[in-house]
């Protein structure tokens, strides 16, 4: 289950709690209506036949450049889907404004079931707080399916040096060199970029803030040492790290990643801070329950394939799914948490 924090108003002490506590009649009744249950306690069998009328072409859509975690899974999903939701399934990835682009290319797509969105929970959970003209509200999307939850990860570069090992080592040599203190983030505004204002909060990193079109080019500028650190999925990190050009030095997470046993939580290292994303499947807000309901019911069992299963782990992704109505419950109470923790601390896109 995804955790988000509250913000103490007289003091710097977040606590987690599980979203059941903040889960009201009202807010599981907002987001939900139209999208009829499916059925408790396990996946549904594959159906048997395509739609009734027949899909030829369907699509996913990532709001981030290929290569990506949101990328890999959502060509993986095209791959099981293909043949079965559509004749064919393929992958559009429109990336720019910090996923925004995305989810506004879903919202004003046909609402027939042929084009599916696959995003982080950011620009739905946190976007509505922070961008003061965004062009979409969480209505105009129809929640389907968890496709996945990641930890975000802080990772340093060659710009580094190597003797700095640890994240109090590393934010001992921002505050030394205020001219290279500098992080990436997949996009101003998300999770990653919240994460790196939390952690300047509470550990005085004093660094600037580096926006990029997703995580694949932010790890490049990594790499070559155009930026001394970046917050993002650690799934991203992963094919470097034999490599021994990247350090990740903390995940978000309340525990400890499998993927990365021996990196500390930020909880661990003294920052009040634990959160995971998830990654979400979604139609068009105008979709009707009927249409999410058959987009529930191929989508479920894909995601529950073992094979799919274990490829998402090399790119650090635990796949799951859930019904459409627990999705838009998830989703509800993370925008909630988030609404109230962004107006505590007075953060905008631009922080």
């Amino acid at each position: 289950m995804f955790n988000l924090l509250n913000v103490c108003s007289n003091s710097a002490d977040y606590f987690v709690k599980p979203l059941e506590d903040h889960l009201t009649m009202s807010t599981r009744r907002h987001f939900i209506t139209g999208a009829a249950a499916l059925p408790l306690g396990g996946v549904l069998a594959l159906p048997s036949l395509a739609w009734g009328q027949g899909l030829e072409l369907g699509r996913i859509v990532s709001g981030f450049p290929p290569g990506g975690t949101v990328d890999v899974l959502a060509r993986r999903v095209a791959d099981k889907l293909r043949g079965s939701y559509a004749t064919n399934m393929v992958v559009e990835n429109k990336p720019g404004a910090a996923g925004q682009i995305g989810v506004i290319t879903v919202k004003d797509a046909n609402p027939d079931g042929s084009t599916l969105l696959l995003t982080p929970s950011s620009m739905l959970s946190i976007y509505p707080y922070t961008y003061p003209k965004l062009q979409y509200k969480l209505e105009d999307v129809a929640p389907v399916s968890v496709g996945a939850y990641i930890n975000h990860g802080l990772a340093v570069g060659p710009a580094v040096p190597a003797s700095v090992k640890t994240l109090k080592d590393f934010l001992a040599w921002t505050r030394a060199n205020p001219d290279k203190a500098s992080y990436g983030s997949p996009g101003a505004g998300s999770m990653p970029h919240m994460i790196g204002v939390l952690i300047d909060k509470f550990g005085g990193a004093g660094w600037r803030h580096i926006p990029y079109r997703g995580t694949v080019p932010g790890v490049q500028d990594l790499l070559g040492g155009q930026i001394s650190a970046f917050c993002g999925p650690i799934g991203d990190y992963l094919p470097h790290l034999k490599t021994g050009k990247l350090r990740v030095l903390a995940i978000s997470g309340k525990s400890r990643s499998p993927f990365l046993p021996d990196v500390p939580t930020l909880r661990e290292l003294g920052m009040p801070l634990a959160v995971r994303e998830w990654y979400g499947f979604f139609l068009p807000g105008k979709a009707s329950a009927t249409t999410v309901r058959r987009a529930a019911a191929y989508l479920q069992p894909a995601l529950a394939q073992p094979d799919l299963v274990d490829y998402g782990r090399q790119f650090g992704l635990d796949i799951q799914s859930s019904s459409a109505p627990a999705l838009g419950e998830l989703l509800q109470a993370d925008a909630e948490e988030w609404r109230r923790l962004i107006k505590q601390i007075g953060f905008t896109a631009e922080s």
